[in-house]
């Protein structure tokens, strides 16, 4: 039994038009990526939320930027096991193959994955708390950052509040990796944490102590 489905006319269309306009107008910059490889210079992690256009707002070109997208945009803490670990090898691979000299943590404003972490730490959303909930077992790496949250906020503050430490809570982490850890103290990679409001096309840089808008 086949699984595979015709591509849909709209995406087909689209594609058509990208290789008759932009890949011919730039034939040549794609011919050398193809031979010589990728090189980017920085990585960036950010959500799979589709309102999240990475290369759009960081103005980026293709072979500029090595992109991985998961829920939320988290990192997972070091933990080497015989388990599947996409994110942890992503990073694995952009710091030792890749040898980026940047990580980038990209959040931003009404994410569903924190949103949901936040129900589910708060106790009303008990589906998430269940063991064979995939999406819950991944917000865990969040609690952490729920409960640093203040929670005598209103629940909006409290979600901008816990978006905020999805970024903190993964820049943690990326430092629980030995060979990130290495690369930072030998000054041959640095990490980021940026916020982005959607609505408002803002970015916020992360300080160490609070995130202040790019001006």
């Amino acid at each position: 039994m086949t699984i595979a489905s015709p591509l849909p006319a709209y995406l087909r269309q689209r594609y058509l038009g990208w290789k008759a306009t932009k890949f011919a107008e730039n034939k040549a910059w794609y011919k050398r990526l193809a031979e010589e490889g990728q090189n980017p210079r920085v990585m960036v992690i950010s959500c799979c939320d589709s309102r999240v256009h990475v290369t759009a707002i960081l103005g980026s070109d293709a072979g500029e930027f090595f992109i991985h997208r998961n829920v939320a945009n988290l990192v997972p803490p070091f933990s080497p096991d015989s388990d599947h670990h996409g994110t942890s090898a992503a990073v694995e691979y952009a710091v030792t193959s890749l040898h980026v000299s940047h990580i980038v943590v990209l959040g931003h404003s009404n994410c569903g994955g924190v949103n949901g972490c936040h129900d589910m730490c708060s106790g009303v959303a008990p589906e998430l708390a269940k063991k064979s909930s995939f999406v819950g077992r991944w917000m865990d790496i969040l609690r952490p950052g729920y409960e640093r949250i203040d929670h005598s906020q209103s629940k909006e503050e409290q979600l901008r509040a816990l978006e905020h430490e999805g970024v903190i809570v993964s820049m943690e982490n990326l430092m629980s990796f030995p060979f990130v850890r290495d690369a930072v103290a030998a000054e041959m990679l640095s990490i980021h944490g940026l916020w982005n409001n959607i609505g408002e096309g803002s970015l916020f840089s992360y300080t160490g102590e609070s995130f202040e808008l790019i001006s």
